[in-house]
């Protein structure tokens, strides 16, 4: 139940403003659940925008968070490239075999043309539909997979990391051609009625690669790719950590970072103060155990680290909640911000 005055939309863009909105703006990216709501596979709920619109619809009046997400399952960027899908039954869709097979097959690799992938264009039909109900009350969210990032799906983690380290031209190579698709497919998503895009990069984080490699590889590439998109962009590193390249990702001009739960909430709020609002971290894996009590505390306990002064928007620490958890814990976490979210609590008044 909304108990505040602002709408989510005037709410959140208070929040990333770095100013106190009326209460706690947070999102629950819940891109599986809505297929337990209509009684459907998950594969089944992705094969058409009016599931996942209707999904997305249900999901915001049940729990009062704060988007919509115009978003299906990552590896749809691999459909479109011609790449295989794999659906689970409990789980989101994963990619299959590698479509680039050896390094010799980026020389003749081409982009794909997004009006051409049914794929991207039941994306476009849910964004539009979601932009046409919610009459700009409501932040909607795309997705574009990093250019430096996706070819871990494209060719498979190892094999990606000897090009990065053995194989410039190719990789150059790769990367312009991944950086050009991801701008058009971001572009086409605010063309359709998307209020800001997530940026997802996990191939960045200090988690995974020394940020000595991340300045000389993937930050070139998040600067050019994020200066071509024409809209608001987040960052996401997808539960990866974020702390050491935080002054590194404002010269990106990102606008928000998805962080980690490994990482101290309150530490993160400083760093970033001002320059780029903080997104999560609620545990998804954690959540999944959780019960009332225990989903009460973690709110509590975030918004009294992050919320005062604005710049936060509670959320998870992956940008995807777990399709286990349950509709309880996720009440829970809704009660709770209703209950603290007012910047009374999180000031400790």
């Amino acid at each position: 139940m909304n108990l505040s005055g602002m709408n989510s939309m005037q709410r959140t863009l208070t929040a990333m403003s770095h100013k106190e909105p009326d209460r706690v703006p947070f999102f629950l990216p819940l891109t599986m659940h809505g297929a337990k709501e209509l009684g459907l596979s998950i594969k089944e709920y992705f094969s058409k925008a009016e599931n996942v619109v209707e999904g997305q619809l249900r999901l915001s009046n049940k729990y009062g968070h704060d988007c919509l997400l115009g978003f299906f399952y990552g590896p749809i960027e691999i459909q479109a490239w011609g790449g295989e899908v794999i659906y689970y039954d409990d789980g989101p869709p994963n990619s299959g075999e590698p479509f680039i097979r050896k390094q010799e097959d980026i020389s003749s690799l081409e982009a794909p043309v997004i009006a051409e992938s049914k794929h991207l264009r039941e994306i476009l039909r849910t964004i539009s539909l979601l932009h046409e109900k919610s009459a700009g009350e409501v932040p909607i969210l795309g997705v574009a997979i990093s250019p430096f990032s996706v070819p871990v799906m494209q060719m498979g983690f190892e094999a990606y990391l000897e090009l990065v380290y053995f194989e410039p031209r190719l990789f150059e190579k790769l990367m312009q051609l991944n950086m050009n698709f991801c701008a058009a497919w971001a572009n086409a998503q605010f063309e359709a009625g998307a209020t800001a895009i997530t940026y997802f990069d996990p191939v960045s984080s200090p988690t995974i690669i020394p940020r000595e490699l991340f300045l000389n590889k993937g930050f070139p590439v998040a600067v050019e790719t994020i200066r071509r998109i024409k809209g608001p962009v987040a960052t996401h590193l997808a539960s990866g950590r974020t702390l050491p390249i935080i002054d590194d990702l404002v010269k990106t001009k990102t606008g928000g970072i998805g962080i980690s739960a490994e990482e101290d909430l309150a530490e993160l709020k400083n760093a970033c103060r001002g320059r780029l609002t903080v997104i999560g971290n609620l545990n998804g894996l954690e959540m999944i155990n959780w019960n009332s009590d225990q989903a009460e505390l973690a709110v509590r306990e975030a918004i009294n680290k992050a919320a005062p002064g604005g710049g936060f928007v509670l959320a998870d620490n992956h940008g995807e909640i777990p399709f286990q958890v349950s509709d309880e814990v996720l009440g829970s976490i809704s009660e709770a911000v209703n209950k603290y979210g007012f910047y009374t609590y999180s000031k400790g008044k």
